[in-house]
């Protein structure tokens, strides 16, 4: 065999493995001593040769001697041989003879070096590093014609990375790099990476410099390393190059904004160590890249420059940031730091005076300086709501609200407030302005009239009038506050030259008011806002010839309201100019319809009856009312009818009108209109001729409240003496009164029966009320009493249901005349001897009487 087989090295190194392995007590130096004194110093390479070849061994050296250097399957036959019986010295001559005659087998190789490993791996690396020494030469021999094979360098490197051995290490993982294609560096930069982030220091900066040209996309994790080997400006470097790269997409997760923010983090915190990058620039980039975040980074850049020591420029970034900041929001939170800041700054100022006192040493420069600070934090704090107030008209410079509390703030600081109501006007938008714009122009007019410059008013109310408002109504506003203006400064005469002005329109005006295509300088004179304070006005100071002018200028322009109409009478009948007043509320009655028509109707008509006119120019009046009039509301202008037919009219059309409105009035009024109508009918002409009245009304009204006027009836007849006419009214109303449901009604007859009655009717009325009973029983629409009827039953408890029931049997005993007698327990007048009727069996219905009547 070849010299280059480690005859004496290769079987001692594995007879230590092997024995460390079986857990035996002999050592490797053991071992070695061993072998020494067997072999002798003579011992030659053929001698170890027979001594690790068995008789067993025979025939696989046979086979592998015919072909030893193109097969591998005699080789793998005789390593499987020596696996199961021999020893690992015995396998590692084999092992190392196969790898010598085929030194590019890839098998062979993996399961040789699989075994040395296995052997040395239990092995402490730092004592025992020459045994692993010698594994690493076995995978650099391995490695010179198997350099392309990943497996074999993935194996080799893991094995170096359990040895403390870190130039070797970086070295071996440079050269599979090196060594293997570019589809096979992952695999390595997994174990490469790891070991960088052990190493530490220079060597990981660097392992991963290399790593970055190739995965880029695992920028943050170079960062932490950069960032924890204090390499902040790299670290920064790195942050703009992936935040540059629109194509980078965080592998944690993390928004644009938060790698910004992380950046600016960095940036603010190692201020002094980062030198070379621009920050300011950085920081205003993202300013005007992220709006909703202003607040932050504005903050950070003054951080940065209170880090860098430069606090006039921290200052001057501060009231950058509060004076363009969009957001209370951001506002707030860079006014909190700006405060902080100028407070701090204060504070060690204050401290350094209070030692120098102490020490008895003057400054004044320094105590110049700190009054300076102290005026200026003071300032600081009194614009706060100025700001504020900037913030939101930054935000909508339409809301007229906040330019009014911007007005309120300068108090009486007249220059300002002026200049204020100038921005003011100049920059609100009238169709898009939040709130009322037109109360910011009068504002703006009645700041001069109170300080007596009544001309410069005039000219801004002359100004507003031309303003294109959003709407009709605020124009409307406008002349109105010109025309007010003028009469707190009694200058009524201009005042009603302004509402004429301002009400100047064609004769016959064709402008539709809710028409938004037009202006509201073509609409406003259609606005009864304006007409309505104009006639006020000259109602109050001209005569009531142009009263009447401006009245009928607006009936003209059709834009009249029921309110109009009232004051428009009004006024003439306090002139005393009563027809000219109906005719007023005729003309209003022709331009509305009910429900309005009815108020204007109630109104004339009250008027009309109290000016005691004609009786027959009130009744057409009347009739022209009632005629077409909603059922709704009929009642009241019926009763209005009949109560003057009463009073200077006949009682008999009186009582035709009361019949009429039992026909007119809704169902709602129905009732009391026909007991209204009986109780007329009685007074005039007596009881009896209420009959007629009352038999109409049980034929109109439905049955609930049919069944109350029968009651009414009956006991009028009862009254009248008319007991069989009550009767048959009682029967006629038994056929809508269900005994479960109106039991009032049946206790009703039946007290009537008891006072008035015999037996025979008495009979003659359970008979009804059987019948009636039985016909719900079998009626559909029963079914609805019945679940009333239930369900009244439950919400009574038993106690009360018990009380009840009793307090009616004592009721009915002490109501019950002499002679009626329930038929299974006493007598009855028939029976003349007196005794006792028959117990009655149990009936079915337990509402009948069982009498025991003679033959």
């Amino acid at each position: 065999m070849p010299g280059e087989l480690l005859i004496p090295s290769a079987p001692m190194e594995v007879d230590l493995s092997a024995t460390t392995a079986a857990t035996t007590t002999t050592t490797t130096t053991t071992v070695a001593k061993s072998l020494s004194k067997t072999a002798g110093p003579s011992l030659s390479q053929n001698a170890i040769d027979l001594y690790l070849i068995s008789d067993e061994d025979a025939y696989y050296e046979q086979e592998i001697l015919r072909d030893p250097y193109s097969s591998i399957k005699p080789w793998l036959r005789y390593i499987e041989h020596k696996v199961q019986t021999g020893s690992i010295q015995e396998q590692v001559f084999v092992f190392e003879r196969a790898c010598k005659a085929l030194p590019r087998s890839y098998k062979i190789w993996k399961m040789y070096l699989d075994l040395r490993v296995k052997h040395v791996s239990p092995l402490n690396p730092s004592k025992y590093h020459e045994e692993y020494n010698k594994v690493n030469d076995c995978f650099e021999r391995s490695l010179i014609l198997l350099n392309k094979m990943p497996r074999i360098w993935l194996d080799y490197l893991s094995f170096l990375l359990k040895q403390c051995l870190v130039t070797k290490t970086r070295r071996a993982f440079d050269r599979a790099l090196r060594a293997l294609p570019l589809s096979q560096h992952s695999r390595i930069w997994q174990l490469y990476l790891p070991f960088a982030n052990s190493a530490s220091g220079e060597t990981a900066v660097r392992i991963w410099r290399r790593y970055m040209q190739v995965h880029p996309e695992d920028a943050e994790e170079f960062i932490e390393l950069l960032v924890s080997q204090d390499k902040y400006e790299e670290a920064a470097e790195k942050w703009i190059e992936i935040l540059d790269n629109p194509r980078f997409k965080s592998k944690e997760g993390k928004s644009h904004f938060q790698m910004w923010s992380e950046l600016c983090d960095l940036l603010v915190t190692h201020a002094r160590e980062i030198k070379s990058i621009d920050v300011e620039k950085i920081v205003r980039s993202g300013i005007s890249k992220f709006s909703d975040q202003r607040g932050k980074l504005w903050t950070s850049l003054g951080t940065y420059w209170i880090t860098k020591g430069d606090f006039e420029r921290a200052r001057d970034a501060f009231e950058e940031g509060i004076t363009t900041v969009m957001t209370v929001r951001d506002f707030t939170q860079i006014f909190d730091s700006y405060t902080e800041f100028e407070e701090s700054v204060i504070s060690s100022l204050m401290e350094a005076a209070a030692a120098r006192q102490e020490k008895g040493k003057a400054d004044e420069e320094a105590d110049f300086d700190l009054d300076i600070r102290m005026m200026r934090f003071e300032q600081l704090m009194d614009r706060r709501p100025f700001l504020v107030n900037d913030v939101l008209l930054r935000q909508n410079p339409n809301n007229v609200i906040e330019w009014e509390k911007r007005v309120g703030l300068w108090g009486d600081n007249k220059q300002e407030v002026v200049q204020t109501y100038t921005d003011a006007v100049a920059a609100v938008n009238p169709k898009k302005a939040v709130g009322q714009f037109h109360s910011l122009w009068a504002g703006y007019a009645k700041f001069y009239e109170k300080h007596g410059d009544i001309r410069q008013a005039r000219m801004i109310m002359e100004k507003a009038v031309r303003v294109p408002f959003k709407s009709v109504q605020e124009l409307a506003e406008m002349w109105i506050e010109w025309a007010e203006l003028e009469l707190r400064n009694d200058n009524f005469d201009e005042a009603v030259k302004i509402m004429a002005k301002a009400t100047q329109a064609p004769k016959r005006s064709t402008v539709d008011y809710f028409d938004e295509t037009l202006t509201p300088q073509q609409r406003v004179h259609k606005s009864w806002k304006l007409w309505s304070f104009y006639v006020d006005l000259v109602e109050s100071v001209s005569t009531l010839e142009e009263t009447r002018a401006v009245y009928e200028r607006i009936f003209e322009l059709r834009i009249a309201t029921p309110q109009t109409v009232v004051n428009y009478a009004n006024l003439l009948e306090e002139n005393k100019y009563f027809e000219e007043s109906f005719k007023i509320y005729e003309r209003g009655l022709d331009l509305f319809s009910y429900p309005v028509a009815f108020e204007l109707w109630n109104l004339y008509l009250t008027k009309a009856v109290n000016r005691q006119i004609d009786i027959e120019r009130l009744r057409d009046l009347f009739e022209q009312a009632v005629e077409g009039c909603p059922p709704k509301f009929a009642k009241t202008l019926y009763l209005m009818y009949g109560n003057l037919e009463e009073e200077r009219g006949l009682a008999r059309h009186a009582m035709r009108i009361y019949e009429r409105a039992t026909r007119a009035v809704s169902d709602e009024d129905r009732f009391e209109m026909f007991e209204f109508y009986i109780t007329k009918s009685a007074s005039n002409f007596g009881l009896t001729s209420t009959r007629p009245i009352y038999e109409r009304a049980i034929e109109a009204l439905p049955d609930k409240e049919a069944k109350e006027m029968c009651l009414k009836f009956a006991e009028m007849e009862r009254r009248l003496g008319e007991i069989d006419r009550a009767r048959a009214i009682y029967a006629h109303a038994s056929q809508f009164s269900d005994p479960r449901i109106s039991p009032a009604f049946w206790e009703k007859w039946e007290k009537f029966e008891i006072q008035h009655g015999n037996e025979d009717t008495f009979k003659e009325m359970l008979r009804i009320k059987r019948s009636v009973q039985a016909q719900y029983n079998t009626d559909v629409n029963f079914i609805a009493s019945q679940a009333l009827a239930r369900g009244q039953a439950k919400e009574a408890s038993s106690e009360e249901q018990e009380k009840k029931d009793a307090m009616d049997a004592l009721e009915r005993e002490a109501m019950t005349p002499q002679g009626f007698v329930a038929a299974s327990t006493g007598s009855i007048p028939g029976n003349v001897a007196g005794t006792p009727a028959e117990p009655a069996a149990a009936a079915a219905n337990p509402d009948a009487i069982d009498l025991d009547m003679e033959d």
